[in-house]
């Protein structure tokens, strides 16, 4: 899910240390990662060998067709192991910061079946008392992020791992600023398909991220794999999809 084309060599490497730790323990594996289809596809297919979801995904639609791994660590500030939280953005010369201002403001979202993007966006709102005036769906954290740098909407809500590896290599980050940040909540899961040995998996995945280089951990960010309970994902709410807009598509 955090694949940016600057760290695909450490991504690849990560996929190949899972890899060869799987064949080791007799689970077949592929040689590369699939990058290219839809994600919904992937995560359904009866052949899944392992792939990371969002957490609204899996308590909306896949807890009942997969087989939860266990949660990668990013160790990102403020957040318990294998949490993360959304970072909060808007334009630098934008005074509106506070959550008061929100019923005037357009907030540009990835998805309305993303935690970071759409529900921790909600629930922010909603524990201030507040709303949000208009909504444009962007398909991406980075669309959203540059629609809210090129004034198409006023405020965004990013994944905390996404917004630390854009701030690294992408030249949207310097347009916009952070304002806060949200509650943590439990972060992407590793998924295998349904029936699958999970703790084997699982113990394979984390020999992998203590073999792999260390220069390839820090790049990816990646500390270890920790086990977050399917009850955890499931006792959120399912927040429902965001107002019609009266915008164009992003």
């Amino acid at each position: 899910m955090y694949d940016r084309a600057e760290i695909a060599g450490s991504t690849n490497a990560l996929w190949g240390a899972i890899r060869d730790a799987l064949r080791q323990d007799g689970i077949e594996a592929p040689e590369k990662l699939t990058r290219a289809g839809s994600l919904w596809d992937h995560w359904r297919h009866p052949g899944l060998v392992l792939s990371q979801t969002c957490g609204l995904p899996y308590r909306k639609a896949l807890h009942d067709s997969v087989t939860l791994i266990g949660t990668p660590d990013y160790a990102l500030p403020g957040c318990p192991p294998g949490h993360y939280n959304s970072v909060i953005l808007m334009r630098p010369d934008d005074a509106r910061t506070d959550s008061a201002d929100w019923p005037g403001l357009t907030l540009a979202l990835n998805d309305a079946i993303s935690q970071s993007g759409w529900a921790a966006a909600l629930e922010t709102a909603r524990a201030h008392g507040t709303r949000f005036g208009n909504y444009l769906e962007t398909g991406a954290h980075r669309a959203s992020v540059r629609a809210v740098a090129e004034g198409r909407a006023d405020i965004c809500f990013v994944d905390a791992q996404t917004w630390r590896l854009m701030s690294l290599w992408d030249s949207l980050a310097p347009k916009v600023t952070e304002i806060g940040r949200t509650a943590p909540s439990p972060g992407l899961p590793l998924i295998s398909a349904r029936g699958a040995e999970a703790e084997r998996i699982a113990a394979a995945v984390r020999r992998a991220i203590e073999r792999m280089p260390a220069a390839d951990r820090r790049t990816i960010g990646i500390t270890g794999l920790t086990w977050i309970p399917p009850e955890a994902y499931l006792e959120k709410d399912i927040p429902e999809p965001p107002p019609a807009s009266s915008l164009p598509p992003a």
